[in-house]
């Protein structure tokens, strides 16, 4: 049996794989890969030959600020007022003979008022375990665009011409030394003694 969503010489889009190829060039942002990308697009380049491939990923969660009873309300009748504002909208669409803005008026109340109880509630069961906001994303300390075989070095050359092949396309900078590391060994002098 075959897989009607598959073509022949293509992957299966719907199963994800790593991407095979050659490293053209390697940079510590999503958005300097994405800009090497687009010149290689502006270049005629074949850019479904190309990958864009994360690696080394860490997980970072921003603090946004403090939690409280009334940060905590507030959030709660924000978004149930948006859950109240769609319900309220699709029974209107549904129940044409009820009046349009009173109806979705109460709708918005009444999801606020939801909203900011179940809030207001689960703070109260959570608050000495998580008294923060935070925002969570995974992130990249790398990454890697990965052109197919055939066509790799074409791309290296528009990249960074001039740049000796398997290097990174970036540089990082010489890591600062710490106040607790030991100084640095001083080069000792080397005499050279003439030959007669």
């Amino acid at each position: 049996m075959t897989n009607p969503l598959s073509r022949p010489g293509r992957s299966n889009p719907l199963s994800p794989r790593i991407p095979r190829g050659d490293v053209i060039a390697t940079y510590e942002t999503y958005e300097e890969a994405q800009q090497a990308v687009d010149l290689l697009a502006r270049e005629d380049f074949p850019v479904a030959q190309l990958s864009i491939v994360g690696s080394e990923l860490k997980s970072v969660e921003n603090v946004t600020g403090k939690l409280s009873y009334g940060r905590a309300a507030a959030a709660g009748a924000v978004s149930g007022a948006w859950l109240g504002l769609f319900l309220g909208l699709l029974l209107i669409i549904f129940q044409p003979a009820a009046s349009s803005l009173p109806f979705l008026g109460a709708a918005v109340l009444i999801g606020a008022g939801f909203g900011m109880l179940f809030r207001i509630v689960s703070y109260t069961l959570t608050r000495r375990r998580r008294d923060y906001t935070s925002t969570m994303q995974v992130i990249a300390s790398r990454y890697d665009v990965v052109a197919d075989s055939d066509v790799a070095n074409r791309a290296r050359n528009i990249v960074s011409p001039g740049q000796a092949w398997g290097q990174p396309a970036f540089t990082p900078p010489p890591a600062a030394a710490h106040p607790s590391d030991p100084p640095p060994a001083a080069a000792e002098p080397t005499s050279e003694q003439p030959t007669a």
